[in-house]
């Protein structure tokens, strides 16, 4: 495993970590978790965008995003 490897684990490990936290039922977070992972692979077929991030990863990844990101406020 070299550094870059272990940079990207140690992140997504922060990011799930981080996801959990804001959860107030980690058995609920982890069927989303799982129910968006299983339809983004089937949505995405097509998609190859890259192979190495599997579909738990990057679902994880945009959950997090999603609730740390501010909301907008239209006036």
């Amino acid at each position: 495993m070299n550094k870059s490897e272990l940079i990207a684990s140690s992140i997504i490990l922060a990011k799930t970590e981080q996801l959990l936290k804001v959860a107030t039922n980690r058995y609920k977070i982890t069927i989303q978790v799982a129910h968006r992972a299983k339809r983004r692979r089937y949505e995405d077929v097509d998609i190859i965008d890259d192979p190495k991030v599997k579909p738990v990863i990057r679902a994880v990844l945009e959950m997090v995003d999603e609730i740390t990101q501010p909301e907008i406020i239209s006036d």
